[in-house]
């Protein structure tokens, strides 16, 4: 997953692949831990062009993935595809140590750039980034998915297991019967 500067310095340069998901650290980790399962690779559309001194690759990628739902633990397969935007701008040796703090109020990392070295941008972090915050943060094998019973631990997308539950969930309920000692 790299790209030479050559390649988009006068023209837009466009590129479609497929990667092992294995090929990314952070995923690979994901998967060892059976956090998720890929079925196939990333499949992953870029087109890249220049922009004055900025390198802007503009993408997307999909792929399959199983994941475990977060109200009933079942797995369930879904499709995990987003379109990302990244910024690259050649590393300047010393130009930081010339600037001085006080007027630089934005670092080029708080702005979302990224810096490169060379005549190659590598685009393995940039892209893994964007595929491991496209998982959802609470995944969902049905959007009214009823989850787990608090009592019993039933399947409550199954049906109703029995068990006596309240109208709502007071996260205050414990406390109803404390007592305090006054002194």
């Amino acid at each position: 997953m790299i790209l030479h500067v050559e390649q988009i310095r006068d023209k837009e340069f466009f590129q479609e692949f497929e990667e092992d998901p294995q090929a990314f650290s952070i995923i690979a980790e994901m998967i060892k831990n059976r956090e998720c399962e890929f079925f196939g690779p990333l499949n992953i559309r870029l087109k890249a062009f220049r922009i004055r001194e900025l390198y802007e690759v503009q993408g997307t990628f999909s792929t399959r993935v199983r994941l475990a739902c977060s109200r009933c633990l079942k797995d369930f397969e879904t499709m995990l595809t987003s379109t990302f935007e990244l910024t690259y701008v050649k590393e300047v040796p010393g130009l930081l140590d010339v600037l001085d703090e006080r007027e630089v109020e934005l670092k080029v990392e708080e702005i979302g750039l990224m810096y490169f070295k060379g005549e190659e941008i590598n685009l393995h972090q940039g892209i893994q980034e964007q595929v491991v915050m496209a998982f959802p943060l609470q995944p969902l094998c049905d959007k009214n998915c009823k989850g787990l019973c608090p009592q019993c631990g039933s399947d409550l997308n199954r049906g109703d297991c029995g068990c006596a539950r309240g109208s709502g969930s007071n996260p205050f309920a414990a406390l109803k019967n404390l007592k305090l000692d006054k002194q």
